[in-house]
């Protein structure tokens, strides 16, 4: 089975980017068979091609759930609500890049969520997301399997 691994997130903003931070993480460690782990940050239509052949995909994403920050979510994707309008290339979604493959079903998708603290001018994350790193890393582990 084929899995994917998107870090996803803007690192101009703080723990906004964690998932870019998270699979620079994951990809120090290198890439287990099977698993393609794509730094996309920002460009979620990047992973237009991956998305055509993945039969899971696995997001990490900072994630608002009003809960202590640092924590970290598993949410199928949907229970995940997309943007309501697009407002520039960056408006675009896992939804509707989804949408834009050639694929007759969807993947099996699950959203891995940090709880942000701080989003904001900073290229750093804040240090109670930073702590919930390795939780995370552990978290996208279990899910590759």
């Amino acid at each position: 089975m084929k899995t994917l691994v998107l870090g996803i997130g803007n690192l101009l903003l703080g723990d906004e980017g964690v998932g870019v931070h998270a699979v620079r993480a994951l990809l120090k460690n290198g890439c287990p068979p099977g698993v393609e782990i794509l730094e996309i940050g920002t460009a979620i239509l990047d992973a237009l091609p991956a998305l055509e052949t993945a039969e899971r995909v696995i997001i990490i994403d900072a994630m608002k759930c009003l809960e202590k920050s640092g924590t970290v979510y598993r949410v199928p994707l949907d229970n995940c609500s997309g943007n309501q309008c697009i407002a520039s290339m960056h408006g675009f979604d896992i939804f509707r890049v989804l949408a834009l493959t050639q694929r007759i079903s969807s993947p099996e998708v699950v959203v891995l969520g940090v709880e942000p603290d701080y989003i904001g001018w900073s290229m750093e994350l804040s240090p109670s997301v930073t702590k919930s790193l390795p939780a995370l890393i552990g978290a996208i582990q279990n899910e590759i399997g």
